[in-house]
This record gives C-alpha cells, sequence and structure tokens, in this order.
C-alpha cells in the first residue's frame, strides 16, 4: 500500500510529472494524427477503387471470352454472387471537339463497353455520374449558386444511365470528369465548365483498332459518339482516362461480335465460299462481379472459380460449340482488391513507413520519463534511504517508480489519444480555419495577454525575482510573435480541393492505430524509468542517509 501512496505523492506534489504527461501526450498524439489522415485516405482510395469495379473480376484480355452469358448466368446462381456483368476492355483514341478549327484535340482513353442495366447492380454506377440536378433541397442549397448543376434535369442522368441520347436514341458515351481539359475543378470539389464548352452538349469521335486472336493488327475503326454524361469515381486515375460506351458497340468496333466461323483450311465450296464451321459468338474482355452482403471478395473469388470450372466442363460437352472457352490457367480471377494492387500497394507501404518512422516518438518518450525519473531519484535519495532502513526491500521500491512510470505513460498515452481524436473529428474545421483570415479578435487578444505578460515581468524585476521574471517575459514575446503571425496571416489554404483530388480531408481517428499507440507510450515510459528505478533500487541506506 506504501508503494501506491509514494508514487501518487510523487505525482501530485511537484509539476515535473505534469511535463512528463504532457511530453507523452504530445508524443502520442502526433502519431494517432498522422497515422489516422494516412490510413483516412487509405480507406477513401480503396473505396473509391472498388467504384466500378465490383468485388470480383475474371479477366482474358484481347481475344475475349466467348459465351460469357452462360458464365454470368452461372455466376448469379450461387449464393455468394450479387450479380454480374460483362464488359470490354480496350484502349483507344479520342478526337475532342475543341478548339475552333480543324485541328482538334486528340488524347488516349481507356475504353470500357458496358451494359449499363447488370454494370449498375455491379458497382452503383449510378452514383458516380456527375451531371445531375440535386437530390433534394437541401443538397440544392448546399451547392454554390452558379452549379451548373442547379440548372439540369433529370434527362442528363437519364442519358447517363442508359448510355443514350433521348431524342435520337444513339449510342452514347460517358467520359471520366478528367478525360476532358474543358472541367475546372474548384476549391470546394465542385466543377465549371471553361472556354464555354459542357462536354454533355458535345460530340467525340472514338478509333479502335481491333486486334485478332493471332495478335495482327487490323483496320482502325471510328465512331461519333454524342457525350451523355460524365462520372466521378473518386480515383484521379480512372478519371483522367476512362471513357464508357455501350458493349455492343464497342464489341463491333473491336470485332468481337458475332460473326460466322469459316474453315479456311477446308477447300472452298462450289461458289468460291469456303465452308462453315459454325457461329463465332460475341465477346468480352472481363466479367466483373458483385458479393452479397456479409460475403467477403475473398470468398466470392473463391466461389467463382468453382463457378468458371463448372461452365467450362459445361462447354467442353456441348458438341455444338466449335468455339471453347479458355482453360481455367489462361485467365485471372481476381479480387478488386488485388486487381489494384499497383495503385493501393504504394499508399499501404507509405503509411506503414510513416507508422515506422513516427515510432520513434517512443524512444523519446522513454528518454523524457528516464531523464525525468533520473532527477527524481537523485532528489529522493534520503527518502528511499529511510524507506530501505525500515525494511522496504529492493523490489518494493523498484516497483514504487515502476508504477510511477506506468501511470505517466497510461495517463499520457489517454489524453494524447483524446487529443489526437478531437484533432481528427474537427480537422476539416480547423483547416477551413486555417484557410481563412484571422479574425481580429484573436490577434488583439494575443497583443493583451502578452502586454499583461510583459507587465508582470516588469513586476518581478521591480521586485528582485529572477524565476518568475524570465517566465513571463518569455510568454511576453511568445504572445506577441504568435499575435504578428496571426496579424499577418491572409488565409493558407493547405488543402485545396482544386488541386487534390479528395474534396475533404479524413476525419475518422484510426482506432487501431490509436490503440497499438497507446500500448506504446505505456509500454516505452516503463522501460524508461526502470532505469532510474533499479538505480534507486541499489541505493545503500546507510550511504544516502549520511550523504543527506
Amino acid at each position: 500500500m506504501y508503494a501506491i501512496q509514494l508514487a501518487n505523492r510523487y505525482l501530485t506534489s511537484r509539476i515535473i510529472p505534469l511535463i512528463a504527461v504532457g511530453a507523452v501526450a504530445l508524443c502520442v498524439a502526433l502519431v494517432v494524427i498522422v497515422v489516422s489522415v494516412m490510413s483516412g485516405f487509405l480507406d477513401m482510395l480503396k473505396s473509391s477503387g472498388r467504384t466500378l469495379m465490383g468485388d470480383v473480376v475474371i479477366n482474358y484480355p484481347v481475344r475475349g471470352m466467348p459465351w460469357y452469358d452462360d458464365l454470368v448466368r452461372e455466376i448469379e446462381t450461387m449464393p455468394e454472387a450479387a450479380a454480374a456483368s460483362p464488359l470490354v476492355d480496350t484502349y483507344g483514341l479520342l478526337r475532342m471537339p475543341y478548339p475552333q478549327g480543324a485541328d482538334k484535340e486528340v488524347v488516349t482513353a481507356n475504353v470500357w463497353g458496358i451494359e449499363p442495366a447488370s454494370f449498375e447492380r455491379v458497382t452503383d454506377y449510378s452514383t458516380t455520374l456527375y451531371w445531375k440536378p440535386p437530390a433534394s433541397e437541401a443538397d440544392a442549397a448546399a451547392m454554390a449558386v452558379d452549379d451548373p448543376r442547379l440548372q439540369l434535369n433529370s434527362q442528363h442522368e437519364k442519358n447517363g444511365l442508359s448510355l443514350t441520347q433521348a431524342g435520337t436514341n444513339e449510342p452514347g458515351m460517358v467520359m471520366g470528369m478528367h478525360v476532358s481539359i474543358v472541367n475546372e475543378r474548384q476549391r470546394d470539389g465542385t466543377y465549371r465548365s471553361r472556354y464555354g464548352w459542357f462536354m454533355p452538349d458535345q460530340q467525340v469521335t472514338l478509333t479502335l483498332v481491333p486486334i485478332s486472336g493471332k495478335g495482327t493488327v487490323a483496320e482502325p475503326r471510328e465512331r461519333l459518339f454524342p457525350v451523355v454524361n460524365e462520372f466521378r469515381s473518386g480515383v484521379y486515375q480512372i478519371d483522367k482516362n476512362r471513357v464508357l460506351i455501350p458493349l455492343a458497340e464497342a464489341q463491333r468496333l473491336l470485332r468481337l461480335d458475332q460473326g460466322t466461323l469459316y474453315d479456311m483450311e477446308a477447300p472452298p465450296n462450289a461458289d468460291g465460299s469456303q465452308p462453315v464451321l459454325g457461329v463465332s459468338p460475341p465477346r468480352v474482355h472481363r466479367i466483373l462481379a458483385r458479393a452479397k452482403p456479409g460475403i467477403t471478395a475473398d470468398a466470392l473469388r473463391a466461389a467463382v472459380e468453382i463457378a468458371y470450372e463448372r461452365f467450362f466442363e459445361k462447354e467442353m460437352a456441348d458438341g455444338t460449340r466449335v468455339v471453347k472457352p479458355p482453360r481455367r490457367d489462361l485467365i485471372s480471377i481476381l479480387t478488386w482488391e488485388q486487381h489494384l494492387r499497383d495503385l493501393i500497394g504504394p499508399v499501404e507501404k507509405e503509411r506503414e513507413m510513416m507508422r515506422i518512422l513516427f515510432s520513434i516518438v517512443y524512444l523519446v518518450c522513454a528518454g523524457l520519463v528516464l531523464s525525468i525519473f533520473w532527477a527524481i531519484v537523485q532528489e529522493k535519495s534520503r527518502d528511499i534511504g529511510i524507506l530501505r532502513s525500515i525494511g522496504a526491500s529492493r523490489t518494493a521500491v523498484l516497483w514504487i517508480f515502476l508504477q510511477y512510470g506506468l501511470v505517466i505513460g497510461a495517463v499520457g498515452g489517454a489524453i494524447g489519444v483524446g487529443l489526437g481524436w478531437l484533432v481528427i473529428c474537427n480537422i476539416n474545421s480547423i483547416h477551413d480555419a486555417i484557410g481563412a483570415d484571422a479574425p481580429p479578435w484573436t490577434w488583439m487578444a494575443a497583443f493583451g495577454m502578452g502586454s499583461l505578460s510583459l507587465v508582470m515581468a516588469l513586476r518581478g524585476s521591480f521586485r528582485g525575482i529572477l524565476l518568475p521574471t524570465l517566465l513571463w517575459l518569455v510568454t511576453a514575446m511568445t504572445l506577441g510573435l504568435v499575435g504578428c503571425g496571426l496579424l499577418a496571416h491572409r488565409g493558407t489554404l493547405i488543402w485545396d480541393p482544386a488541386v487534390y483530388y479528395f474534396s475533404s480531408i479524413p476525419s475518422q481517428i484510426d482506432w487501431l492505430t490509436a490503440g497499438i499507440t497507446w500500448i506504446g507510450a505505456v509500454v516505452f515510459s516503463v522501460l524508461g524509468a526502470s532505469v532510474p528505478a533499479a538505480k534507486a533500487a541499489d541505493i545503500d541506506p546507510v550511504r544516502a542517509l549520511r550523504y543527506e
């Protein structure tokens, strides 16, 4: 019991333990804030990366998978799958409508041919369409008065969902928000059209190059598409170069649509034509699958692999079909995260590197506690000698200071986690405050408190007391510098949504990191306390009392 009482006395009777608690709290808060923001950005990237991807991707590029409708039905009958959708994935050239004149801008684009209805079931595609009217009066009230979406009706959204231009029923194109240079991102994360070009009112020419199964290039094909809408997935690399067109149009342009299969090695018929082997079915490069609620992407992937084996066996046993699907070892079946590993992997490594680098604060905690406790042990040598002389064991003395370090680490870590949580929850408000001019009352208050501190310093100097004079003088100088900084501050927007793709800073704390950091602060505080604690336990009571 006396060990607890002494530890409590040492903690509450001096100010130096509070300094240790504050230092540990600041170190923990620093780690929690930085890693939580990094984790938040990673989570936002993953959430956006899953958009327009689904949970599992079956991929067979160039040649394409035949009889894909059967595979889609096979997948959708599984209890793990909610929906599946075929698509064509290729690259092409876009001839833009701008600038004025004959010399138009030409850009490369990643072209996806999709079935809008099934694609919506797999990816929630409708949520990514940008040019649509506000969903409610509250959304409308939150928009800027010059936001073009306030003037739109629901037709642009309907056109985007169907990939068809109303009135003419022409197949349409939906472009990524940054494929065109005419979309200017604003500081609030919204968009305005530059130079008078509004892309959903324009037409673009798409050129695709068909490639045969043997790898030879056929004559390029092109088609004029009206732009019916634009989408924003949240991943800049996707929104920068991807466009969506109807699946049937992509198959036709790439010669992946249905055709007749001829036997080119057999002798020609009497009319000079080659004998017909059968039907060459339409093909797709990918099938996207979405898991039912509660089913993980890995579980769906395992189920899709089994479904593909069943599909392959059925097709191979069907003697009426000349064209057979590719073997399992020739296709890839990946989760969305595996498919985007080149995008997500580097960000995850950066986060882990930040965790490792900021783990140095544990050594700072240990060093601070060690230094403070060493001074306390030197100061309390007589107390320790008395304890040892009345029968306290070395273990008991050791435990007093280890408890001391344990309490400082636990309390400081808890305060640090709380401080980190408070900053993270209000980080966007703090950022907005930094981005605006400092209110006059802030610098006036700083100068006022600085003047009061200066008066107190002069008072201390007249009384001949050096320490209060020095402390008040330092406080006055600090407040004066803060006041000058606030007076000169004209708004520094650190995170500008017009430049960075995410419109807000993540405001969710990483509780796993917070818990690990708190445990680390406690462990290293105890380790820091262990050295002076061992020194205290080794003090000879006779020498300690004689010294005093």
